[in-house]
């Protein structure tokens, strides 16, 4: 396709995607789903799951293979700036005092689906088509292991701040464990890479480099930009100027980190947990939000549908395969980190809480799969499998936690510090 081709094309598939997203989530309100929800059964109608499979024709027209290569830096920055704001809303000062908990909680959230995910790539290796030729066993246990570790870390935070939890010791702890546990997940995942290329220097890279940048972002950056931001406060606004230079860190943190091997959306969501709380957080966050997540979060979604065919799950012991995988990581997830938030103290129903907030896998699944896919990890057939356990764990969050929330109120800690925001959106 030329420019101006592709150019036509975007538009009709902004429009496209927009409206049934919006079509979707209009359904998925009435079973209390939020939009996130929505989006990521859009993405999975408008692939080959539905609409290439009944017309294949249309499917080639929308999507057209030029106009993915559009399609996916487009998800990519619009999910780097989501994260970026959720970095922004995070009480760095109420995690930390919950530290310890937060911890015991990550652990137990870590160790238990990783076992639970290697074992099962173990027993599906040489019995199932998930796996490409190139990947070896350890490959296959070490991915798979880390793909049921994962948590849809910015679901949890935006249901925290949507029900105003984030004071709470079951957000706080939630939080911190989504936090820790998504960290290891990409240093897991940077492992599997280096050991696919057969270069272990890129494992050092990425784990090495990601300390680096974490160190330099909260004892540098975060104390310099702090001292200019100054006079933001003084005003109570921040300027068009302003606002570019916050831009070009968050492009900066997520370039980096997209370049030592990690993800993007980690770059993004640290360097917005390091920026200035107060004016310019507010502003920060009422600027890029909406945008973000009511037109750029949307392709992300599509795109990641676009790649799921459930249609290749076509026996009895592939969809076997699926209830297994689903079945460990709900128990590996939610009853691990259930079980630990007991151990630690907390009541039942804040445990219970914190277990069912992080078996939500939601957007970091998609892209931790997405990845394995592309580099030729995983086979399509593991990635729908994968899908449809994003999808109902994330199903589940909503309705499963408010049923805790009716039976009982955690008790919440008074906050500290100052600039908390709270901005309600579907994610």
């Amino acid at each position: 396709m030329s420019g101006h081709q592709l150019a036509v094309q975007l538009f009709f598939q902004v429009a496209l995607i927009l409206a049934a997203c919006r079509l979707v989530g209009m359904v998925a309100r009435h079973f209390g789903q939020p939009q996130v929800v929505a989006e990521m059964i859009t993405g999975v109608l408008l692939g080959p799951s539905l609409l290439g499979l009944f017309f294949p024709e249309v499917s080639a027209r929308f999507f057209p293979p030029d106009a993915m290569k559009v399609l996916y830096p487009l998800s990519q920055f619009g999910l780097a700036a989501y994260m970026f704001v959720v970095g922004l809303e995070l009480r760095v000062d109420i995690v930390g005092r919950r530290m310890h908990t937060a911890a015991i909680v990550s652990l137990a959230g870590m160790v238990a689906p990783f076992l639970l995910g290697a074992t099962l790539a173990w027993w599906f290796f040489e019995r199932a088509p998930f796996f490409n030729e190139r990947t070896t066993l350890l490959q296959a246990c070490v991915f798979t292991g880390a793909s049921l570790c994962i948590t849809a870390f910015p679901m949890l935070a935006r249901i925290l701040v949507h029900k105003k939890l984030t004071g709470t010791t079951m957000g706080t702890v939630s939080l911190g464990a989504g936090a820790l546990d998504d960290v290891a997940a990409w240093c897991l995942l940077a492992l599997v890479l280096s050991a696919f290329d057969g270069d272990f220097s890129h494992a050092f890279r990425s784990i090495g480099g990601g300390a680096a940048y974490v160190a330099t972002v909260f004892s540098v950056i975060r104390p310099l930009v702090a001292r200019w931001a100054q006079g933001s406060e003084r005003r109570g606004s921040v300027t068009d100027a302003e606002f570019s230079v916050y831009l070009i860190f968050m492009a900066l943190g997520a370039w980096f980190t997209d370049l030592i091997g990690l993800h993007a959306v980690f770059g993004a969501f640290t360097m917005g947990a390091a920026m200035p709380r107060g004016v310019v957080a507010k502003a920060l966050v009422e600027r890029i939000q909406p945008f973000s997540v009511a037109v750029l979060l949307p392709f992300f979604f599509t795109y990641s549908g676009l790649n799921t065919q459930i249609g290749l799950l076509n026996t009895w012991e592939l969809w076997g395969a699926a209830a297994l995988v689903l079945l460990a990581a709900i128990a590996g997830k939610g009853g691990a980190c259930w079980l630990a938030a007991r151990a630690s103290g907390l009541s039942n129903a804040e445990a219970m809480g914190i277990g069912t907030l992080m078996n939500a896998r939601g957007l970091m699944e998609l892209i931790i799969i997405n990845i394995g896919l592309q580099r030729g990890i995983i086979t399509p057939q593991l990635f729908a499998v994968l899908v449809i356990m994003a999808i109902v764990t994330t199903l589940m969050a909503s309705p499963v936690f408010d049923w805790v929330m009716r039976k009982s109120t955690p008790e919440t800690e008074p906050a500290s510090g100052s600039g908390d925001v709270t901005v309600e959106a579907p994610y």
